[in-house]
């Protein structure tokens, strides 16, 4: 019952198809269309071949599906209306669509039959004005989604953190074609993510990217995606504030305003990688699902340009002037682009992009390289620094405050220029421990230390050179300790050249005060040469000690010691020398019979006196004492 029942029914359905022949053949073609696709068992072939009055040429079916698709998706393509402000009309149109995708799949195989060709060359053009129109409804889609879809609307309203960003005021008068792309403004929380189009439209935009895919115009609908993609990224870094620079600009602009474009640079670095780029791929990934090939692309596509301006900055500034006063902000784009290699290698990971990531990493080791030249740089000043005029008092030398507050704050990143010296040739054989870091931190002090021993070698006083070398040594050893650049150097270091700074303080009291000290001498023989002789030698002594006390004191209250504790520390070590001695010989001055009834006529200073001018020594004048900042 079930065969006869069957037979009947296909009978029917040949019946229908008969008479429809006869008398409109456009409504045979749809009857034969709709019974091929209810069941297999009403095929064309199996329908068609047995209608008296069919056409009997191979691609007679073909001929009839063709012409009922071409009024099916016609319709739409000469459409002035957007298909897609109906849900009905864009859903018919897509399976018309994939109607038509379908029967050029399946005749495809039979092409090399002349009429079964010429049919497929009818289908492939139809085709084509289908994608032509798809592609325009694509690119309407995503321009009215991101005129529509407000990126700054409150979280509340979204399910992916559409946080609104802390924006510049916007011009009132912005001409009115530029209103309709959103924009992403700085901000600091880097945790978001952006949907630049409702959900609804991605949807849309799918389906359609789905079948241009499926009809061999994948790269076209790409095409179309990165553009209208692209405006929105370069539009949103014109509102971070980065400029689109030559590096020939780069190189020429002033420094002062290169840091704020550096400044600059960072945030929007930050925001692209972290946010931008991330919510691209994101997009990327949700039109073109189930086509990485496409998805990729369209992701290069969109993003490659924003990624090169950020790239040739960052290149422009490694290859620029390596001036020391340049370190720190070519540290902060380093350390920026370090930080964000791992954004770089997630986000350009495909074989599309790969080059931007590996141009990342190139420039970022480019930077370090630019660290390292700078650092010979600043011992070329060192060394070039002239031994020309001698500094007032003995004070600090500018060179010596300029290097040491730069190492200073160099080495506040210090992890970084250990990262940038880690493969820097050892300037000697150094324990292995030593990093190279430390290495050339000594390596610059060690250039400051022997500039500085030429310098002194200006002063004619040699008492003055040891008075500058103490300064100068006191103030390094100071800078360097409790810090950074301290650790790097190391405790020894800092014991070395706070004994060394001691010895400048024997040297300089030896060639000061050695001489009035041998005044001060008592020589036992004095007894011998008699009364007067003795006398005599005495009053002798005194004249001589209070010309050369008074000599010194004056040359010396000019001189300056930076250093309260070090100075503080000389009068002591003066006094612990010179006031025993000196009184000594006072007492020795009254014991003498014809000196001691007239003691205070040749006495000059008591021992208070003498305390008192010990401690005007190195006072300095405000003017030649230089900073010790």
């Amino acid at each position: 019952m079930a065969e006869n029942g069957e037979e009947k029914l296909l009978a029917m359905a040949r019946h229908i198809a008969k008479t429809l022949g006869h008398n409109n053949n456009n409504m045979a073609d749809d009857i034969l269309q709709i019974f091929s696709n209810f069941d297999g068992r009403f095929s064309r072939e199996n329908l068609s071949g047995k209608v008296p009055d069919s056409d009997p040429r191979p691609c007679a079916v073909l001929d009839h599906s063709l012409k009922s698709l071409d009024r099916r998706i016609s319709h739409y393509v000469s459409s002035d209306h957007p298909i897609w402000a109906d849900s009905a009309d864009s859903a018919a149109f897509l399976d018309a669509v994939d109607d038509l995708v379908a029967v050029v799949s399946e005749w495809s195989p039979l092409a090399s039959d002349k009429s079964v060709g010429a049919c497929l060359s009818r289908a492939e053009d139809m085709l084509q004005h289908a994608m032509f129109r798809l592609e325009d409804e694509f690119r309407s889609l995503m321009e009215r989604g991101g005129e529509s879809f407000d990126v700054t609307r409150p979280e509340s309203e979204s399910t992916h953190n559409n946080v609104p960003f802390d924006s510049d005021e916007e011009d009132e008068d912005a001409e009115e074609e530029d209103q309709h792309i959103p924009v992403a403004l700085p901000v600091t929380d880097y945790d978001i993510v952006i949907d630049a189009l409702p959900s609804g439209t991605i949807n849309d935009l799918h389906e359609i990217a789905k079948r241009m895919v499926a009809g061999g115009f994948g790269k076209e609908c790409s095409h179309v995606y990165s553009s209208c993609r692209r405006e929105f990224l370069e539009e949103s870094f014109s509102r971070l504030g980065l400029q689109k620079l030559s590096i020939e600009e780069v190189h020429k602009m002033p420094w002062q305003e290169l840091e704020d474009e550096i400044e600059r640079w960072i945030k929007a670095s930050n925001v692209a990688l972290r946010i931008l780029f991330p919510s691209e791929r994101r997009l990327c990934d949700r039109v073109f699902f189930g086509f990485s090939s496409a998805a990729d692309l369209s992701f290069m596509e969109v993003c490659r340009g924003s990624a090169i301006q950020l790239l040739n900055f960052a290149d422009a500034v490694a290859i620029g002037s390596r001036s020391p006063e340049r370190l720190f902000k070519i540290l902060d784009v380093f350390e920026t682009l370090r930080d964000l290699i791992p954004e770089f290698e997630s986000m350009f990971s495909d074989h599309y992009s790969v080059l931007l990531r590996n141009e990342a990493i190139t420039i970022w080791k480019r930077l370090g390289e630019a660290i390292r030249g700078i650092f010979m740089e600043l011992e070329n000043l060192i060394r070039r620094d002239p031994a020309k005029a001698a500094v007032p008092g003995g004070g600090l030398h500018p060179i010596t405050r300029y290097v040491m507050n730069y190492l200073r704050a160099a080495c506040r990143s210090r992890i970084s220029l250990e990262q940038v010296f880690e493969e820097y040739p050892k300037l000697d054989d150094r324990v292995a421990s030593t990093s190279s870091l430390s290495v050339q931190m000594d390596w610059i002090m060690e250039l400051l230390e022997s500039n500085l021993e030429t310098k002194s070698k200006i002063y004619k006083n040699t008492s003055l050179s040891y008075v500058f070398l103490m300064n100068n040594g006191r103030y390094i050893v100071q800078k360097a300790k409790d810090s950074e650049l301290g650790a790097l150097l190391g405790d020894d270091w800092i014991r070395k050249h706070t004994a060394k700074v001691r010895q400048y303080n024997v040297q300089y009291q030896r060639s000061s005060w050695n001489k009035v000290l041998g005044v001060l001498k008592l020589d036992s023989s004095n007894g011998s040469i008699g009364p007067n002789g003795e006398a005599r030698t005495m009053k002798e002594k005194i004249k001589l000690f209070n010309a050369q006390f008074d000599d010194i004191c004056k040359v010396q209250c000019s001189w300056f010691v930076f250093d309260e504790q070090l100075r503080e520390e000389i009068r002591l070590s003066l006094e612990k020398t010179l006031l025993p001695a000196y009184g000594n010989f006072i007492a020795k001055f009254h014991s003498v019979p014809e000196l001691g009834k007239y003691a205070d006529k040749y006495i000059k200073y008591r021992m208070e006196d003498i305390e008192a001018k010990l401690n005007d020594l190195f006072q300095g004048s405000s003017g030649s004492n230089g900073s010790r900042k």
